[in-house]
């Protein structure tokens, strides 16, 4: 019988199978950050249980460390350093894998597992951050649990899970001008709506996405849970096997070649079948960027938000319908998030920054997803680039994608952001965040208002 990727996946990890749709489903790899991290590893020692394979949990500070230089312990968050301390004491006991504040290899949690090699093709990954989607790039079933699953799959190395439906979803022929993955995953929500993909799986397919390099897929994924997929996944290949390669927590020597081998099967059969498929051209999507306080509520750059346009939405943001967004004033310019802040998107924001400035009075930050990646652009003199603009550089975290670890933009303001949300209140109080690619962040933080970076190249 025919399988898709998902379900040869699926029928590695399933132990038994349960009532309904559900099955017992072995978990190889557990990610805890700071913020969830002691509650999962605290409720564990309670009950007198201890991690049934520590090698395979992991935990990063990154949610609500400080992101300002010499930050230490530091976070803005009322109340937060507890969360620090007490994770690092829980982690050390536990005597699972930390990565520290101050570790090379610290940074946010979807940016230095694949860094690291943690997640590997056809592998199962948890962590209770609903972006862990992110990593079914590498072509890895990963997604988000919360604290009390967190600490049963550390315990018993399973969890009781329900099987999703599949989708597939097709990009035909090449990427439009100025396009990137960011604008691929905003124009696939804008069409289908932010629950488009509920509790589904999402298997990204066709020529467009192979075409993509694996920061860019690993883009692409980040944004499956704003289309209410329960994950997504991208078949393994020779660009996916290239960047895993002598990565830390990767195979080496026999085990590498073994595991090349096995990794060549996981892919879609041919006439494997979805519960759903949705084909997009990738030729038609443009640059895009948000208007309203949902991923769905977005548009081609040099579009107009919508006569149907939800009222509500259109009030928190202060726009009317059929409003262009080219040219409408911003207060600040975000750059970071498991979304977009790795080392490509730091040079092509770069590029579009390089020789220019800020304009006066725009608030204008840089964050690293991780601290290699900070540390890699600072080999190319990136950091300088950003500097002489106007940005501010920070340390690697989540830092503004998200108000809990404290700091936020002025009350009010209008942020342009290369984040994944644009929830109310998400970056501050009564904050209008319009989410886009990185380019779209720096040519608006150039322009002092929203901007087609394509203008600018």
């Amino acid at each position: 019988m025919a399988s898709t990727l998902f379900d040869k996946i699926w029928n590695r990890h399933a132990i038994k199978p349960l009532t309904g749709r559900n099955a017992l489903v072995a978990i190889d790899r557990i990610f805890l950050h700071e913020r969830t991290g002691a509650v999962a590893l605290n409720s564990l020692s309670e009950a007198g249980r201890k991690p049934i394979d520590p090698a395979r949990v992991f935990c990063v500070m990154d949610h609500i460390v400080d992101t300002r230089p010499g930050r230490g312990d530091a976070t803005l968050m009322p109340d937060g350093q507890a969360f620090i301390t007490e994770t690092r004491s829980a982690a050390t006991k536990a005597g699972i894998n930390l990565f520290d504040v101050t570790d090379a290899d610290q940074g946010i949690t979807h940016v230095i597992s694949p860094e690291l090699g943690i997640v590997l093709p056809g592998s199962t990954l948890i962590a209770p951050d609903s972006h862990t989607c992110t990593q079914g790039a590498f072509g890895a079933l990963a997604w988000g649990v919360g604290s009390s699953e967190a600490e049963h799959a550390m315990a018993t190395g399973a969890l009781r899970v329900k099987r999703p439906e599949t989708m597939r979803v097709t990009f035909e022929g090449t990427l439009g001008e100025g396009a990137s993955a960011k604008d691929m995953i905003l124009a696939l929500i804008a069409q289908y709506s932010a629950s488009g993909g509920r509790g589904k799986v999402i298997e990204f397919n066709g020529p467009a996405v192979r075409a993509l390099d694996m920061e860019a897929r690993m883009t692409l994924c980040n944004m499956a849970t704003e289309f209410s997929a329960m994950s997504a996944i991208i078949a393994p290949d020779e660009k996916t096997f290239g960047y895993l390669h002598g990565r830390r927590f990767a195979p080496k020597g026999a085990l590498w070649d073994a595991a090349i081998e096995s990794w060549h099967a996981l892919h879609s059969d041919p006439d494997a079948s979805f519960d759903e498929e949705i084909t997009i051209d990738a030729g038609t999507v443009a640059p895009m960027i948000s208007w309203g306080t949902s991923a769905d509520a977005a548009i081609a750059i040099n579009g107009a938000v919508p006569p149907s346009a939800d009222a509500q939405m259109l009030d928190y943001m202060a726009l009317e319908s059929g409003q262009k967004l080219v040219g409408l004033p911003i207060d600040a310019a975000f750059i970071g998030s498991c979304t977009n802040s790795r080392l490509s998107d730091l040079r092509r924001a770069a590029k579009v920054l390089d020789g220019r400035k800020v304009a006066q009075g725009t608030k204008a930050v840089c964050v690293p997803g991780s601290s290699a990646v900070k540390r890699a652009a600072e080999a190319e003199g990136l950091h300088e680039i950003f500097a002489q603009a106007g940005f501010e550089w920070r340390e690697s975290g989540c830092s503004m994608c998200f108000f809990a670890g404290g700091e936020s933009f002025a009350e009010g303001s209008r942020v342009v952001s290369s984040t994944n949300r644009s929830f109310r209140n998400r970056q501050g109080h009564r904050v209008k965040t319009h989410i886009a690619s990185p380019e779209t962040v720096a040519a608006s933080a150039i322009k002092g208002a929203i901007a087609d970076h394509r203008e600018l190249a």
